[in-house]
């Protein structure tokens, strides 16, 4: 038998007495969560895009759940932590979600989560010592140095300066198949630098790889740049469907918001515009793209983490990247953009759940790659699917565009590692086994682009 429906009313009336319960009563019951409905990013706090003027962020006692979300009570209860206790979603499918909550509302979430009988799972116990941890020392750092003209290790995560005088070593050292172009500028005045890795063949056609888009997702970077390097510093022994394409790769899309990730919150999402939307800094840039932008899976609302800008390509990093690929004389067949984390292999469209005439094609090549993948590292699985379907909808992304706009027909977004065990926080020891599985994921893209 099922049970009698509670009203919308009663529900709240529930919900209110259990945060009276735990002292919480400083804003009304947030509307029932859409049981089709990805969880809304909460706001952030009040922060001035001005860097000069910030403070490091600790995060002492924070801690990253996993809930279930697999009923509607459960997903009421994701809403409310959302809403009134500061908590974030960093990684959500069909079946759970892990929140954030920071260390301030970690007794009072809990409370409330035992008073709605709703289990969940402690994975990070100290979000600040993962933080310290995850990096090695600068001493340590050191140590591992190349010695070849640049300081790129992939033992550690790497500032920004280090990655482009990588660029520029490679450049330098290879003129014959490298070269670097800044295709613009950041809010903050950095260039978004492009390393181009080309034979020169002028049949090639050209993919292009990205990362870094989302600052705190640090394995992209130093996945998207151990690509690069292996593809450059064993280029006579690559495979023709590798050496007969034109790479143009750009590590970083997102410079300032990397580098405030750095130097002052390691979990900063966005960009560093937005001084002209009031108190709030930054904009999704992987919401801001101008396919179906404004749509599903996006905010209006300037503090939110998925933020979509005023407009379409409203911010510099994503408007350089639209006039760069659209100008070019490249023949454009893949468009490849790294993520983290949750281990997917993604592909349109991510605007809704749909999907393109060619899916099965697209999910065919997904899986191939996913099996390379897992044959390289020896164990991680990579689940293929299309976007908006495998996790939730959400409009202005780039990969969207790519398909969308540019009609590129391999254009997949890449979660890397990991399922969860540490986020966005992995440790520094698991970018080499990450950029294992990624240039097994790049040479079946390569074998199909060759194809075409």
């Amino acid at each position: 038998m099922n049970p009698i429906p509670v009203s919308r009313t009663v529900a709240a009336f529930i919900v209110s007495l259990v945060l009276l319960q735990c002292g919480s009563t400083h804003k009304l019951p947030a509307e029932t969560a859409s049981a089709n409905a990805a969880p809304d990013a909460p706001e952030q706090p009040s922060v001035r895009a001005n860097d000069a003027l910030a403070q490091p962020v600790k995060y002492d006692g924070a801690q990253l759940w996993r809930i279930a979300y697999d009923d509607q009570p459960k997903k009421n209860a994701v809403a409310e932590l959302q809403d009134r206790f500061d908590a974030s979603m960093w990684n959500y499918n069909a079946t759970s979600v892990d929140i954030f909550v920071r260390g301030q509302q970690l007794k009072k979430a809990e409370c409330f989560l035992r008073a709605a009988n709703i289990p969940y799972e402690v994975v990070i116990e100290d979000m600040q010592r993962a933080i310290d941890t995850e990096n090695p020392s600068l001493e340590e750092t050191e140590l591992w140095e190349n010695r070849n003209g640049h300081r790129m290790t992939w033992t550690a995560y790497h500032r920004l300066a280090d990655i482009y005088d990588w660029m520029d070593y490679l450049a330098q050292t290879y003129p014959d198949l490298c070269s670097t172009k800044a295709i613009g500028k950041s809010v903050q005045g950095r260039e978004l630098k492009v390393l181009r890795i080309s034979n020169g063949n002028p049949s090639n056609r050209a993919i292009w790889m990205d990362g870094g888009i989302h600052a705190r997702e640090w394995i992209s970077p130093a996945t998207v740049t151990y690509i690069a390097n292996e593809l450059v510093e064993d280029w006579d022994n690559q495979p023709d469907h590798l050496r007969n394409v034109d790479w143009y790769v750009l590590p970083v899309h997102n410079p300032d918001g990397y580098e405030h990730s750095h130097q002052y919150d390691r979990l900063w999402r966005k960009n560093r515009g937005g001084l002209q939307y009031g108190p709030c800094a930054g904009v999704d840039l992987n919401r801001n793209y101008g396919y179906k932008w404004g749509g599903q899976g996006t905010s209006k609302q300037p503090c939110s983490e998925i933020f979509a800008g005023s407009g379409p390509f409203s911010e510099p990093e994503s408007k350089a990247v639209s006039e760069f690929m659209q100008s070019s004389a490249a023949d454009w067949k893949g468009f490849l953009t790294f993520h983290s984390y949750g281990q997917y292999i993604l592909y349109p469209w991510g605007y809704d759940r749909v999907v393109p005439p060619d899916h099965a094609d697209l999910k065919r090549v997904g899986d191939a790659a996913a099996e390379q993948m897992l044959q390289a590292s020896g164990g991680s699985r990579y689940t293929v699917g299309p976007s908006g379907s495998t996790l939730y909808p959400a409009a202005g992304g780039s990969d969207d565009w790519a398909r969308g706009a540019l009609n590129i027909k391999y254009a997949y977004t890449v979660e890397l590692r990991d399922t969860g065990r540490y986020g966005f926080v992995l440790p520094a020891n698991q970018i080499k086994p990450t950029g294992d599985e990624a240039v097994a994921f790049v040479d079946i893209i390569a074998q199909e682009v060759a194809k075409l």
